[in-house]
């Protein structure tokens, strides 16, 4: 695929972190602005100590977030942060994209979880202003942009993690971790409803965050409950750590509409319930399940290699497999500055090696629109996708494809 046609074409990411995402420049700038210290002041050495090509497991793959995260504790920060983060995206053709982060990893005593929202959706919401007032946007000749918020709970939380986690663990010191987790999901949640209610930021999901092993889906049921009785979509990381059972918990116990990462769907060896007689069988019929309710998959090539590197080579992803049993999949990068990825080079890495043709692509990156949480009704969803396909059919055309 041509690489000037693939800029080109509207495309969406549908699973990308902000705090994974920043711009190391900013990083850099940021942190010598709020005299916050890093291993090194040089994106080089950034990129030799912390934003490597290849790392040894997930733990050190999340080593950078420390970093990033510790830069975005103030409203200007996080403003910065969103508008530079959309018009990377733009820069490279995506029109659409649901960026993700968690709130409560930014709430201090100098802003609270409204002013996070509200921050970041002012750096996001300026850059999309300047974008659709180009002029071949504003005659109709191509399609706008748009973007929705995903709001993450973190499956569990730790000392140190963040100052309003520090505080929720002190002020809760004799409950028990679970329901300490469940109950900072819950709050989260509540807050979630009043900003997109009575703020209107677009906040269009819920997803939770953060080591599958020992901390179930179950644990933050009652907050994707009261997420799903208000009518917010649900994506959910599963199986990028962990088992088929924690994709099939994510669906049945949290509602999820759409799956992060899924890399373990097919693993039967996984499988760590000792109720389950036939583990391929499980295996089978869950993938059969995903098929039939069009659940789609978040895939992240090259993030999957770097937190999985004993998958070795790409060729052995399996996305090889999703494909195969027809599942509705959309490519993501995940964190565009950890991985050092974008959504073209995602999309190149998937052609050059699962021998995709251009029209698997082309239906593969429409789907991503389809199955967005689009920040509107059906029918506006409708249009817009409408236009993103014929812009897709009239760049064929130009080169004729």
């Amino acid at each position: 695929m041509d690489s000037e046609f693939l800029k080109k074409i509207p495309k969406t990411d549908l699973h990308v972190h902000l705090d994974g995402s920043i711009r190391m420049q900013t990083l850099i700038d940021l942190a010598k602005e709020q005299k916050i210290r890093l291993p090194s002041e040089t994106e080089s050495g950034l990129d030799e100590i912390v934003f490597k090509d290849r790392y040894k497991d997930l733990n050190e793959y999340l080593q950078g977030f420390q970093y990033t995260v510790s830069v975005m504790q103030k409203p200007e920060a996080l403003e910065r942060i969103g508008y530079e983060f959309a018009w990377d995206n733009f820069d490279e053709g995506v029109r659409y994209f649901e960026v993700r982060y968690a709130p409560q990893l930014h709430v201090n005593k100098n802003q609270s979880v409204e002013e996070v929202f509200a921050a970041v959706n002012r750096g996001l919401k300026r850059a999309k202003v300047e974008f659709n007032a180009r002029e071949e946007v504003a005659n109709g000749s191509e399609p706008p942009v748009n973007y929705g918020i995903i709001a993450c709970a973190m499956r569990a939380f730790f000392p140190g993690m963040s100052e309003y986690y520090d505080d929720f663990l002190h002020l809760h010191r004799f409950t028990k971790p679970k329901k300490l987790f469940s109950l900072a999901s819950l709050e989260l949640v509540n807050s979630m409803i009043k900003v997109r209610n009575e703020l209107g930021i677009p906040i269009v999901g819920l997803d939770i965050a953060g080591p599958e092993e020992g901390f179930p889906p179950e644990d933050h049921r009652e907050a994707f409950d009261i997420a799903h009785s208000n009518f917010f979509m649900k994506t959910v990381h599963a199986g990028e750590a962990y088992g088929p059972e924690s994709i099939f918990q994510a669906i049945t116990l949290l509602h999820a509409d759409r799956i992060g990462h899924g890399y373990y769907l097919f693993s039967h060896d996984k499988i760590n319930d000792p109720n389950i007689e036939s583990r391929e069988a499980y295996v089978k019929y869950l993938a059969q399940y995903i098929a039939n309710k069009r659940i789609t998959i978040e895939v992240c090539l090259t993030s999957n290699m770097q937190t999985n590197p004993e998958i070795g080579d790409l060729g052995r992803h399996e996305f090889l497999k999703m494909k195969n049993e027809k599942l509705s999949t959309t490519f993501c990068t995940d964190n565009r500055t950890v991985s050092k990825t974008t959504v073209c080079k995602e999309i190149e890495l998937a052609y050059n090696n699962f021998e995709l043709t251009d029209k698997e692509i082309e239906n593969i990156i429409i789907y991503g629109f389809k199955r967005s949480f689009y920040p509107g009704s059906y029918t506006e969803k409708r249009k817009y996708v409408r236009k993103i396909i014929n812009y897709y059919d009239k760049l064929k055309s130009e080169i004729g494809n």
